[in-house]
């Protein structure tokens, strides 16, 4: 098992594609770097992998964890006699099991008999250590195993620069309590305080981060695959994702739940082994993601209100990509809604109420067509540049 007061450690292997030979060596080297399987588990647990489930894409949109990664784990973990199942809470209100089969991951775990996990239903867990929050409801797969093994995507996102280990278990609150949380939580700030929290309460045991096939730009559904040819693990989420960070080119200061995560004692930012494969040779300086300075603005009230108009990116949809689905207006966490449809026969595509709008984006996050972008106001791109 994991010794709390050991070093951090962060495992990159080089991958170049998913064939599942070379994904599986790749793991079980990952693995053996940071000390064997042993460490994470006991014959007998259970263990249940947290894929990242946003929407049920394909495997080659690189949206989700790939089945290939979620395989080569989950073998790893029944070869050493755990009791394995999976399961994540997608977005929307939707079936687990419909975007896991959507996504490939459903016909990997029938070929492994591995059951799909309870992340419907949930229940109170207190949590009086949270600096933020002090109870979170949990998903029932995660609270009838013994341990949690974490697989996140690498990708960019739109309000935390960054998905990849601490946002992955965001997906252990089930369903539409997700976006109360957005609601309750109004900036970047709180957000990733709470993320913070989430994971000092989850503790995964292990986290595996899937970048053989990031995405940039525009995510974290909507965005363009970019081959990173790299695997990284940790016991340490906050060390992943400064990892993460660096091998983008992002400094790890600019992601807010990396900073929390560090100032709250979840783990290391720096500081922190590297082993496996070097990191100067994984590195794309070049990746799309948000390196913009942390938006200022100022203290509460009529100032702030105004900053956020002002210079704080915002959402924005494109007509021309926009098929009116509505799945937008439905998960917009404010009331009233910050994104509404202006005709009851849905013949033009919903436009924001900026005045309404918190900077969450989980319209831009969950649209499934790609078409709301994140737009910085021309005063802001003043200041940032």
């Amino acid at each position: 098992m994991v010794d709390s007061e050991a070093r951090s450690s962060v495992a990159l292997v080089r991958c170049e594609d998913y064939d599942r030979g070379r994904v599986g060596d790749a793991v079980r080297r990952s693995i053996e770097l940071l000390g064997g399987v042993e460490r994470f588990a006991r014959p007998g647990e259970r263990i249940v992998l947290k894929p990242n489930l946003l929407a049920g894409r394909a495997p080659d949109r690189a949206v989700t964890t790939h089945p290939a990664v979620f395989r080569a784990v989950a073998e790893v973990f029944q070869e050493h006699g755990c009791r394995v199942s999976y399961g994540d809470s997608p977005g929307y209100p939707v079936s687990t099991a419909s975007q896991a089969r959507r996504a490939g991951l459903a016909d990997e775990a029938d070929r492994l008999g591995i059951p799909l996990a309870d992340f419907g239903h949930g229940a109170d867990v207190p949590f009086p250590d949270g600096s933020l929050i002090k109870r979170f409801t949990i998903a029932n797969g995660i609270l009838e195993a013994d341990g949690l093994i974490s697989l996140p995507k690498m990708k960019s996102h739109g309000l935390t620069r960054i998905t990849g280990a601490m946002k992955n278990q965001f997906g252990c609150i089930p369903g539409a309590l997700k976006m109360e949380f957005h609601a309750r939580l109004p900036n970047v700030d709180l957000f990733s305080r709470m993320l913070a929290d989430l994971n000092r309460l989850l503790r995964p045991r292990l986290c595996v981060l899937d970048g053989i096939v990031a995405m940039e730009g525009n995510g974290p559904q909507s965005g363009t695959p970019r081959s990173m040819g790299v695997l990284a693990i940790s016991e340490d989420p906050v060390a992943l994702d400064a990892t993460f960070s660096r091998l983008v080119g992002l400094d790890p200061e600019l992601v807010l739940p990396i900073v929390h995560g560090r100032d709250c004692g979840l783990g290391r930012s720096d500081g922190f082994d590297l082993v496996g494969d070097p990191l100067a040779t994984l590195v794309a300086a070049d990746f799309d993601v948000n390196r913009s300075p942390q938006p200022t603005t100022g203290s509460p009230g009529r100032w702030s209100r105004l900053a956020r108009r002002l210079v704080v990116p915002r959402p924005v949809v494109v007509p021309s990509r926009c098929t009116r689905c509505g799945i937008c207006v439905s998960v917009c966490p404010v009331s009233p809604k910050a994104i509404e449809f202006q005709h009851r026969s849905h013949e033009r595509p919903p436009t924001h109420r900026y005045d309404r709008c918190i900077r969450c984006y989980c319209c831009q996050e969950l649209c499934p067509e790609g078409a709301i972008d994140i737009s910085v106001p021309l005063l802001g791109r003043a200041i940032h540049h």
